[in-house]
């Protein structure tokens, strides 16, 4: 017996016939939430089981990354290096930094002139020992020391001492002759040396002039040699010369001459402010040229302030008439 026809039911209300091959219509509900059936399982052969499949037994293609992971760790590691190269060399630049700025800091603690004088008492001591020792016996200690010395050393150094004891025999106030002479000796040391090159260009220019005007002969002698013969004695100077009179020094000497006057200038300023502060005067304004001005000019000032002291601020003050 064929099995009877499904009706499908429309909203309004007909029943519709549905062909038997055709299944019969899911309801919603089940259509959106039932799971999707799982496909069938595909019969697998004993055969093929026990064989290994291409995908297990192929290694799988290496990816774009692969390659890359090598290199990429080769250059971690030179950065890690580099990075404690840089360190070590703080740390070594530090540690060199910190002995330095110790030595300088103690260096800054110590006075020389302590140093200066306990290397001179060593040296001293040093000296007294060894001619003790040598005294003890029986040697000349003078005559000792001397053999590690050569004669020209040696008399240099007695000529050393001698200038040295000279000089400091000369220091106190003799006259003003011999500070001049001092004041001169010293002004020709802070000169320099003389421009001798120039002096020579300037002689040899003052000849030609001479020669050409006929008043200057030049002579070579028998032996080759060049003499300059004045023959009205206008050229060579003398006690009678007056030509240097004529002499004009270019701008660098006058400005020199500027210098050194000022600084002996500013030396005298010092002595004189030295002085002061020796003799406990540092304020006021200097009234005198020498000691007895300055006695004379206090024993005026115990008589008369008390007479003038209204004269003397009045001229301070600048009211005086």
């Amino acid at each position: 017996m064929p099995p009877a026809k499904k009706r499908k039911t429309t909203r309004s209300g007909k029943a519709e016939e549905v062909p038997e091959d055709q299944p019969a219509a899911e309801p919603i509900s089940e259509r959106l939430y039932s799971p999707e059936p799982s496909p069938p399982p595909t019969p697998v052969d004993t055969a093929d089981a026990a064989m290994p499949t291409p995908s297990s037994s192929t290694p799988a293609a290496p990816s774009s990354s692969t390659p890359a992971a090598p290199s990429a760790t080769a250059a971690a590691q030179d950065r890690l290096a580099r990075f404690r190269a840089l360190q070590a060399r703080a740390k070594d630049s530090s540690n060199q930094n910190l002995k330095e700025a110790t030595k300088e800091s103690q260096r800054l603690a110590t006075d020389p002139t302590q140093l200066t004088a306990l290397n001179r008492k060593h040296a001293i001591a040093s000296h007294k020992l060894l001619k003790a020792d040598i005294e003890e016996t029986g040697e000349d200690f003078e005559r000792k020391r001397a053999w590690d010395w050569t004669v020209e050393e040696s008399e240099r150094w007695d000529k050393r001492v001698r200038k040295k004891d000279a000089h400091r025999d000369d220091t106190a106030f003799k006259d003003y002759a011999r500070e001049s002479e001092k004041s001169y000796k010293r002004q020709l040391r802070n000169m320099g040396a003389p421009d001798l090159e120039r002096y020579t260009r300037e002689k040899m220019a003052a000849i030609e002039k001479a020669a050409a005007a006929g008043t200057l002969d030049i002579v070579e002698t028998d032996d080759g040699e060049m003499i300059a013969v004045d023959k009205d004695g206008t050229f060579f100077s003398t006690a009678e010369s007056t030509a240097f009179a004529q002499h004009k020094p270019d701008k660098a000497a006058v400005d020199r001459l500027v210098a050194d006057l000022r600084k002996s200038e500013e030396a005298s300023l010092k002595r004189r402010k030295e002085r002061m502060a020796k003799n406990g005067e540092d304020s006021g304004d200097v009234t005198y040229i020498n000691e007895k001005n300055k006695q004379f000019n206090q024993k005026l000032a115990r008589f008369y302030n008390k007479y003038t002291t209204e004269i003397r601020e009045s001229f301070e003050r600048g009211t005086m008439v």
